[in-house]
């Protein structure tokens, strides 16, 4: 990525997540994403609840879950709310014609998608060069694989047509998930049907899951030059 055009695209960001977090209504259980985008969502969020907005949050990872509670967010789980009213988070991909996701940059693809299927609605904010033709142009895949034989596991996903590569942390050591396991990512180049993999991949063994949300995604809200739109 061009350093210079981050800063352009975190204004773009911070407009749709704004946008997102706006809409949304007292009571709500509202499900809070992972992610450079969900950051700002979630900061939005703190500063609606200190205006007075009467929302709790289900955290879909530890970093997020420290942020909203700095920020004064009221907190439950899935335990006491097996049910959400809305989820809002980010994404790595929106193909066009299906709203189908890459998601899982951040590591954190397994409580997001656990999450976002108890949600009633999940609303994803992005800028606009999330949008793409087809799955798969510029994303890896990430998979989340539990440690035990993930060589062999890396095998097998290779043998679908990816190149897994192992993912690590700033240190250089193996990145381990919320849930104590570790992310391939895999590149399969254009995805020409991502439901056809999503099934391979839910039929791998070793696989826990997978960045791949197909018809998950409610509503795309996309932060461009000319203002926000929703798709």
């Amino acid at each position: 990525m061009d350093l210079k055009s981050q800063p352009k695209q975190d204004e773009l960001k911070k407009a749709a997540a704004t946008w997102a977090a706006q809409h949304l209504k007292d009571g709500m259980i509202v499900g809070l994403g992972s992610g450079s985008t969900a950051t700002f969502v979630v900061d939005e969020i703190g500063r609606l609840v200190k205006s007075g907005l009467r929302i709790t949050g289900v955290p879909t990872s530890e970093k997020t879950a420290d942020q909203a509670r700095a920020l004064g967010i009221p907190l439950t789980t899935l335990a006491d709310y097996p049910e959400i009213d809305v989820t809002i988070d980010g994404a790595d991909e929106v193909e066009l014609s299906t709203s189908n996701l890459i998601k899982g940059g951040g590591g954190n693809l397994l409580r997001e998608k656990i999450v976002a299927a108890a949600s009633k609605r999940l609303v994803i904010a992005v800028d606009e060069s999330k949008l793409v033709e087809k799955l798969g142009i510029r994303w890896s895949v990430p998979v989340e694989v539990v440690q035990f034989g993930w060589q062999s596991t890396s095998r097998h996903l290779a043998a679908l047509g990816s190149k897994p590569v192992i993912r690590v942390d700033s240190k250089g050591k193996m990145y381990v998930t919320d849930g104590g396991n570790f992310i391939l990512d895999c590149a399969f180049g254009l995805i020409e049907s991502a439901a056809e993999l999503q099934a391979r991949l839910d039929a791998t063994v070793g696989v826990v899951e997978h960045g791949l949300f197909i018809g998950l995604a409610s509503q795309v809200v996309v932060g461009g030059p000319a203002g926000v739109r929703v798709l």
